[in-house]
């Protein structure tokens, strides 16, 4: 048997480090080409790191939430002499007699691992996260359910494993659900987030109430992948910008009254409006005539970058935590454009399956808590950005309309501003630019 050193490869676009967001392999495991050895987290996105061959896992360098050097050495491998050698002389094959015995061990020892682990059933003996395997673990079976595959050339036994995304595996762990009893609907009988929600709705489990008594118990949660990331740029946004906050009331009756007979006439295939797309468009609108809005700033530099696209970022809750999706160039969308968009990013960041690129870019952002919206808010900038347009819920209230009170529907725009770009004089023109734009929906149309 030979090992082979498994690095953290280059990522790309300049990423030096990474956070191990999951180990889904232990030392002793098999594991065959392709499988996930482990899953990167970088700023925003999750990476999956495959396995280049077939092998036994002897060495973990990492735990999760561990930080790591793209190059550094993040597992070993013992794969057999054949596949050594095989990879050494550049694709020449083994002797055939070689093959032949190297088969037939491999199908013996599993034969063996499998009797072993049927009749005795032993205790599975805590692999060590760090540090070189030992003699035991190297030769006794993994600590899994009796399912072992036997394959050529290694015919090493092994687990069967599910494949899901990252994303689906963290909501299995907080749901309790043991993955390989689910089902897979999706390609190749992969894992999705469907199956896990009928899984754990089939299964049934009712808990009994519980009685009046203190609980004194105490869990110990670390805060490791996306939720330290949110964390760590929270804290550094809000330490290094100075925040000022302002909230405006708008009467949105008559958009609403729009936005109704719209989506009753819209085309088959055409996505259900909300008010969101109106406020892009509106957005757009209104930063024509405040384009110092529409920036980034690189306090680093001291530098000011003006855009003349509208790359307006969306704030999505996941399953994750929260991420902003990039809706480029809005500018140049129809409404109905900015809707379709708005939904593919919005599935994508909840299925796992957005980029990176998609996660970056954003001039100026969008955030809203829809029905659970509130009366007001004071939301987070999201940097390098120097403002951030919060929505909150639509309520019916009375509002004086020259000679009597009518019930209108009225909703709160919350913004936050960086005030070391953006004056509060600009920052309150700016929202009343915009509150003029929603309160008479036509003039989001018209073009100036």
């Amino acid at each position: 048997m030979a090992e082979r050193v498994i690095k953290l490869p280059d990522i790309g676009e300049g990423v030096a480090e990474v956070e191990i967001a999951e180990l889904p392999v232990s030392v002793g495991e098999m594991v065959r080409e392709g499988d996930v050895l482990a899953s990167v987290l970088t700023d925003k996105a999750t990476v999956e790191i495959p396995s280049p061959t077939d092998g036994r896992v002897v060495w973990i360098g990492f735990e999760v939430g561990d930080k790591a050097a793209v190059g550094s050495r993040l597992m070993t491998l013992e794969v057999a002499e054949a596949a050594g050698e095989a990879k050494s002389d550049r694709g020449k094959a083994a002797p055939a007699a070689a093959e032949t015995a190297i088969a037939a061990s491999a199908e013996a020892q599993a034969q063996q691992l499998l009797a072993a682990t049927l009749a005795k059933s032993p205790p599975p003996v805590a692999p060590s996260a760090r540090g070189e395997a030992t003699a035991a673990q190297m030769t006794a079976p993994p600590p899994t359910p009796p399912m072992v595959r036997t394959t050529a050339p290694s015919g090493s036994a092994r687990p069967e494993r599910p494949l899901a995304s990252p994303a689906v595996r963290a909501r299995a762990r907080d749901a309790g659900v043991d993955l390989r009893f689910v089902k897979g609907s999706g390609p190749a009988g992969r894992i999705l987030h469907e199956d896990i929600e009928a899984y754990i709705a089939g299964r049934g489990e009712t808990r009994p109430a519980p009685g009046l008594v203190p609980n004194t118990s105490i869990e110990e949660i670390k805060v490791v992948g996306l939720r330290r990331k949110i964390a760590q740029r929270m804290q550094d946004t809000k330490r290094r910008v100075p925040h000022f906050s302002y909230i405006e009331e708008v009467d949105v009756t008559d958009l609403e009254a729009l936005r109704t007979d719209v989506n009753a006439n819209r085309k088959p295939g055409q996505p259900k409006l909300t008010v969101l797309p109106f406020l892009m468009r509106a957005l757009v609108v209104a930063l024509r005539d405040y384009p110092q809005l529409n920036t980034r700033y690189d306090d680093d530099t001291d530098v000011l970058h003006r855009y003349g696209g509208v790359h307006i970022g969306i704030a999505i809750q996941t399953p994750n935590g929260l991420m902003v999706a990039t809706v480029r160039h809005a500018e140049a969308r129809t409404i109905w454009d900015c809707a379709s968009e708005v939904q593919r990013l919005s599935e994508a960041a909840r299925s796992g399956t957005i980029s990176r690129e998609e996660l970056a870019g954003s001039t100026i952002t969008i955030t809203s808590l829809g029905p659970l919206g509130g009366l007001a808010s004071t939301p987070v900038i999201n940097a390098p950005e120097v403002a951030i347009i919060g929505v909150n819920k639509i309520a019916i209230r009375p509002v004086w309309r020259g000679t009597s009170f009518e019930p209108r529907k009225v909703m709160n725009l919350s913004s936050s501003f960086d005030h070391r770009i953006i004056d509060g004089w600009d920052a309150a023109q700016f929202i009343q630019r915009l509150r003029s734009l929603l309160e008479s929906p036509a003039k989001i149309f018209m073009e100036t």
